[in-house]
């Protein structure tokens, strides 16, 4: 009882006479922590590229690791190249509802910005100018809020259903946008895809896992020439 007393004792003036010095020293740790965390936060932050669009970016019918953005990552990141890849592709867009969600979106930074809208204003029949306009807006608030975001729009085609002059002119909104604005062009996101049953899905419509394989092959070709390796 004795020892245990005056180990109790001991022990109390020993905290008596540290807590200021371990105080200060536990106060000094905790700074050099949160520089060493800020730090290796910075050192860690990654350029972003964001995929704005549709089902088709989504991966509609997939795993969000068989969409193409996701197999773009894993290009990136076999490269060595660092890049976060961002899926911000949502079912049912369209160019009138991508303009609607684009501010959101760009809360954040952003160093490549991949546009593909405008397949279901095509399949819907929406006026090619109200289209054009539309992807013209998107483009013009990306370039406000960060002239530096490099900006790659996808080009896309309809079948024929909408009568041959209104599939014509909608397939050249892409290029002619992508002139205008001086931008790198996908001249057609579904290339060696489109209209292939072994390639889509039962909607005819929607890349399998194994088209869109594909498709990340058609986004890289011109993303490769985009990205940069630090």
């Amino acid at each position: 009882m004795r020892n245990l007393i005056r180990y109790s004792s001991i022990l109390l003036m020993f905290l008596m006479f540290s807590c200021g010095e371990n105080t200060e020293k536990k106060s000094e740790k905790n700074s050099t922590e949160e520089a060493q965390t800020e730090t290796e936060t910075q050192e860690s932050e990654k350029d972003v590229i964001l995929f704005f669009g549709n089902s088709l970016t989504a991966g509609m019918g997939l795993e969000p690791s068989e969409a193409f953005p996701a197999l773009i990552q894993n290009r990136l990141d076999s490269l060595d190249y660092d890049y976060e890849v961002i899926n911000a592709g949502l079912s049912g867009e369209t160019t009138a509802s991508g303009k609607n969600r684009i501010n959101w979106v760009l809360n954040q930074d952003v160093d490549v910005f991949v546009l593909e809208l405008g397949a279901n204003d095509g399949l819907r029949g929406i006026p090619l100018e109200e289209t054009r306009k539309n992807l013209q807006d998107i483009i013009n608030t990306v370039k406000e809020k960060n002239p530096k975001t490099k900006i790659v729009l996808a080009g896309m085609q309809i079948p024929p259903n909408m009568g041959e002059e209104y599939t014509t002119e909608f397939r050249n909104i892409f290029p002619e946008l992508a002139e205008e604005n001086n931008l790198q062009l996908i001249p057609f996101l579904l290339e060696g895809v489109a209209g292939d049953p072994k390639l889509n899905q039962q909607d005819g419509i929607h890349p399998t896992a194994e088209g869109y394989e594909i498709v990340a092959d058609n986004v890289w070709s011109v993303l490769e020439d985009v990205v940069e390796k630090e």
